[in-house]
């Protein structure tokens, strides 16, 4: 890499899988995208750089931190160097993640009907019945087509030895996708030439997908459903995500007031009279859905929602008590899901992961406490967790006793050093940390999985928390046809 001073002074971290070099070598699929750069000058990137900035700030591509005492909405941060995949590692990424969404939706038919997984111990009863996203209000309620996850983002992190690992399922109302879309735009207008010389696979027909499959959910096989948006509204920290796909999807954005149920089915208020409404796509946690049924006092929901959503009259997009499958403690159990339901192999792995139930695991866990990250079985956004090698010795007494007292809530993973990728950072390549989100769609006809997803970045250096609201920021992410 001699004679670029860019990439000249790129140091990968010792012993950490990075995206771009090996060994001081370029990877193949960089190769182009190394030879482009090159040939910019720093002040060239600089511009580039702002100009991303700006077009990001001119279409409020925001997000809220919840925790900021101004609870002020943020520009997304975004790196303007692509992550980079081949086409044979996103064939193996993409084969693991419909294997996962199979045996996932399978799960979660059975586990509101007849409970075989339970009668055949391969799961402990005691586990769903103490998982707070368990709705017992569902059971026995028919989904279309026995799809009950149709859209999911599911994350993966690359270990030390190049190897894919599946860290968490987001099987309720997964968000994201809009940046993957925007973080595209942006890169097309400041790399124009660059995808196409690249070979890269095009992403931005996601929303046509996903209106094809929510269009494909109406009840009674209606030629022209109407589809909604609902949101919980502006001071939603995604809500600049609910806007951005109503408005590329051309359905409506609502709010829970915006809605009534009468008869068993929901209309929406428009200026010229009530109109039915056959398919939800719903941003809003199950809690909030019905105050009949769920939450008396929420005001973000549809009063008879799950009355119309029992008798078939209302598709509801994702189904409602996906949230069982998604606690961090079932997730242990996947691997034995994709055996029992489907008869094969785990094609992407699940990091170790100890329920802190066991008493034995429980105990080992507390003996190499400062080598784990301790998660709560319910959180996300990188909230409620410690990392063993960076908690003080009052945090980690602190943990410990909450573990204790319950177990329940929380498991604990070994830490794994994620994979590096180069970000522009202060006017030159510095290596940072980064998962993957990829997004699958779900319909009658089967998976698909638009070549690419949310690669999520910690852009403290060392850090390795990629979430949005722990300071993280994000990349284009390409898939290359070499």
């Amino acid at each position: 890499m001699t004679g670029i001073p860019l990439f000249d002074e790129y140091n990968a971290y010792p012993g950490i899988w990075d995206e771009m070099c090996f060994e001081k070598a370029i990877r193949s699929q960089y190769s182009k995208v190394f030879e482009d750069l090159s040939q910019l000058p720093a002040d060239m990137l600089h511009q580039k750089d702002k100009l991303a900035g700006e077009l990001f700030m001119n279409q409020g591509i925001t997000f809220t931190v919840y925790s900021d005492e101004a609870g002020i909405e943020k520009i997304f941060p975004f790196d303007i160097i692509p992550r980079i995949l081949t086409a044979s590692e996103w064939d193996h990424i993409e084969k693991g993640i419909k294997q996962r969404l199979k045996a996932l939706n399978l799960f979660l038919k059975d586990i509101y009907s007849n409970q075989d997984i339970i009668k055949d111990k391969i799961i402990p009863a005691g586990l769903i019945a103490s998982c707070p996203h368990y709705t017992r209000e569902v059971f026995g309620v028919k989904v279309p087509y026995d799809i009950y996850v149709h859209i999911s983002g599911i994350d993966l992190i690359r270990s030390q030895d190049g190897t894919f690992y599946i860290l968490e399922d987001n099987l309720r109302t997964p968000s994201g996708v809009s940046y993957m879309l925007e973080n595209r735009e942006v890169t097309k207008r400041i790399f124009p030439n660059m995808l196409a010389d690249s070979k890269v696979r095009m992403i931005n027909n996601y929303p046509l997908l996903l209106h094809d499959i929510l269009s494909s959910l109406a009840p009674q096989q209606i030629s022209n459903p109407t589809v909604a948006l609902l949101t919980p509204g502006v001071y939603n920290s995604a809500y600049f995500e609910h806007t951005f796909l109503a408005r590329q999807m051309g359905v409506a954005l609502v709010e829970g007031r915006d809605l009534l149920v009468d008869n068993h089915k929901v209309y929406m208020k428009t200026t010229v009279g009530l109109q039915q409404v056959h398919i939800i796509y719903r941003r809003l946690d199950d809690e909030y859905l019905d105050p009949l049924v769920f939450k008396p006092d929420s005001m973000l929901g549809v009063p008879g929602l799950m009355s119309a959503y029992r008798k078939g009259n209302i598709a509801i997009v994702n189904a409602v008590g996906n949230g069982v499958a998604d606690d961090k403690a079932v997730y242990a159990y996947v691997p034995d899901m994709i055996k029992y339901y489907l008869n094969e192999e785990t094609i992407l792995p699940n990091v170790p992961t100890y329920g802190m139930e066991d008493k034995e695991k429980r105990e080992y866990v507390f003996d190499n406490i400062e080598k784990m990250v301790i998660k709560r079985t319910n959180q996300s956004g990188g909230y409620g967790m410690i990392m063993g090698n960076k908690a003080s010795e009052q945090e980690l007494k602190d943990i410990k006793k909450a573990i204790i007292d319950l177990p329940r809530e929380f498991i604990a993973q070994p830490i794994i050093k994620l994979s590096t990728v180069p970000c522009f950072i202060d006017g030159k390549l510095q290596p940072r940390h980064v998962d993957l989100r990829p997004y699958a769609l779900c319909g009658p006809n089967g998976i698909t999985i638009v070549p690419g997803g949310l690669t999520r970045v910690a852009l403290r250096e060392g850090s390795l928390i990629v979430n949005s609201s722990q300071g993280g920021g994000s990349k284009d992410t390409w898939v290359v046809d070499l």
